[in-house]
């Protein structure tokens, strides 16, 4: 049993590693972008009906004119002269009549991981290149990067190629590891935390992730953070959460969390600490998820004067919360997870096996995962949905990301996903989207120049054939069945149709062939059968 915690302890350590304690691989894995057309001097989407992330409904038909990277005008069609408008070489029209139109959306919770697969044995790294083209398949313009097992350098060799649109990956805002008591470079002193972020900032980061630390270390580093204008936002580690929750963090400076750590604890009014069973152990994932499922049980009820007072404090203190249900609904319904019908054509092999139960990889804690736990995650839910839907009725930032590439959660799939269960929470459809962009841009502190179809702002949009206000599936790169009553078949609909970012047009439909066959040319070369995706370590 030792040999099994030790092993344990070490995964986890090496998912918080501060980027510059893991090998440094080069950026080079990207290709150069090989498609994508633009910008133009001036790109027309012609009949297009608009949702523009603004919160309002609905509008159109409207003709968007883009010039290079920026939004230039907006018309209802109606009005629009056709005498008037731009032709010439210099002119693409993209003929939208039917489709609809939103901005970009923002991932605020990615990881560009790539070397956590191979720690279950055998399964090999994810290519970054991959999660970018999925991201872009599913409309995602911009990221932010909340930490990774790279080094700082060659997170900000990214970023830039990304923003000169130099590959084929999302517009990234990083926000590298803070290193914590659990890793091999941990902060032991206030003045090395300030150190840290002062080096961050000048490599060009844009804000800072935390997990915890002790509370004069994550005050210092805070501090330094708002004066040099860099983000801060938190995964309140269980390991430090007693003595530093939301309440705590949020009083000493901190911007933003990520997930729900930290939050239920705050609202605690007969404990202090979360109601461990006598063997827990934190290294043991299926301990650590199981139990966590209990949590906001044990936590001050809707309506309470506790959970009105936590509320309103991190109201007043203009506090984000970025909750990513998405990661943790495989709890819900482990089968449903594992079998989610993208698996197949787009899952890696590798990244399956990454996932599937292990004792080393961090995430995939399945080891007797019952309908219990199933229970207890469902009522969690319950509680958590509430909360975030009253916080942001009450005028608190929700955010929008999926924290993919753990827990049988595909990149891209995920942030529609986490659209999806936002949903479910109780946010009108129109709130969603607007989570998914302006509010996210807001977070971001960018929403100057993102985040909405308004114009004078980044041409950053996505066009889809279905209206994605009725019905979020039809945004997956599987898309969505639906009968033919006429036919009498089943057809498969929807999927984005283009990925517009800084002006520049990627045709989706082309980026998810490129994923489907490079999904299956791995598949062929493990000697796999198409549709393979086995929950068992055999050779079976």
């Amino acid at each position: 049993m030792n040999l099994i915690l030790r092993s344990l302890f070490i995964a986890l350590v090496c998912c918080w590693l501060t980027p510059t304690a893991i090998a440094q691989l080069s950026s080079d894995e990207f290709a150069p972008r090989s498609f994508g057309d633009g910008p133009f001097e001036t790109l027309i989407i012609e009949g297009a009906y608009l949702i523009d992330g603004l919160g309002g409904p609905t509008q159109g038909p409207v003709n968007i004119t883009i010039k290079n990277d920026r939004i230039t005008r907006i018309q209802l069609q109606a009005y629009v002269d056709p005498e008037s408008q731009p032709s010439g070489d210099g002119v693409k029209v993209i003929d939208a009549a039917g489709h609809y139109v939103m901005p970009g959306l923002i991932n605020a919770h990615g990881h560009i991981h790539s070397v956590e697969a191979g720690k279950n044995g055998g399964g090999g790294e994810i290519p970054s290149q991959y999660i970018g083209k999925l991201w872009l398949a599913h409309g995602i313009t911009s990221v932010r990067e909340v930490g990774n097992s790279r080094s700082l350098d060659w997170v900000m060799d990214v970023t830039r190629r990304a923003r000169n649109s130099e590959i084929l990956l999302p517009r990234i805002y990083p926000y590298p590891f803070f290193p914590t008591r659990l890793s091999n470079e941990a902060l032991n002193t206030p003045k090395q935390a300030r150190e840290f972020v002062r080096q961050a900032a000048k490599a060009g980061a844009h804000g800072i992730k935390f997990l915890g630390a002790p509370r004069r270390i994550l005050a210092a580093a805070y501090d330094e953070a708002d004066k040099l204008g860099l983000k801060t936002t938190q995964h309140h580690a269980q390991t430090s959460v007693v003595e530093s929750n939301v309440l705590v963090t949020s009083g000493l400076g901190l911007d933003a969390m990520e997930h729900w750590y930290g939050l239920p604890e705050a609202l605690f009014e007969d404990r202090v600490v979360q109601d461990y069973s006598r063997d827990y152990i934190y290294q043991n994932e299926q301990d650590r998820f199981g139990e966590a499922g209990q949590l906001w049980q044990q936590a001050a009820k809707p309506g309470s004067d506790k959970w009105g007072e936590v509320m309103q404090t991190l109201l007043d203190r203009d506090f984000h919360i970025i909750p990513t249900f998405t990661i943790y609904i495989a709890n819900r319904n482990w089968m449903a997870a594992r079998r989610a019908d993208w698996h197949d054509s787009y899952t890696l092999p590798q990244l399956w096996d990454f996932f599937r139960p292990s004792l080393i990889a961090h995430g995939s804690y399945w080891f007797d995962w019952t309908q219990e736990e199933e229970l207890d995650w469902s009522e969690n839910f319950g509680l958590w949905m509430q909360f975030i839907n009253e916080y942001k009725n009450r005028g608190g930032l929700v955010g929008v990301g999926e924290d993919a590439g753990y827990i049988y959660s595909t990149y891209g799939f995920g942030l529609i996903r986490e659209m999806e269960l936002l949903r479910e929470a109780g946010f009108h459809p129109l709130e969603v989207v607007r989570a998914a962009t302006l509010i996210n841009a807001r977070i971001l502190g960018v929403d100057d120049e993102i985040g909405s179809v308004e114009v004078g702002k980044k041409a950053d949009l996505v066009i889809v054939p279905e209206n994605p206000l009725r019905n979020f599936k039809t945004l997956y790169a599987t898309g969505h069945l639906r009968l033919n009553t006429e036919t009498g078949n089943v057809e498969r609909i929807g999927g984005v149709d283009y990925t517009i970012r800084d002006g520049i047009v990627y045709d989706a439909a082309v980026l998810r062939q490129e994923i489907r066959d490079e999904v299956a040319a791995e598949k062929k070369a493990r000697g796999l059968a198409p549709g393979y995706m086995a929950i068992e370590n055999t050779d079976d």
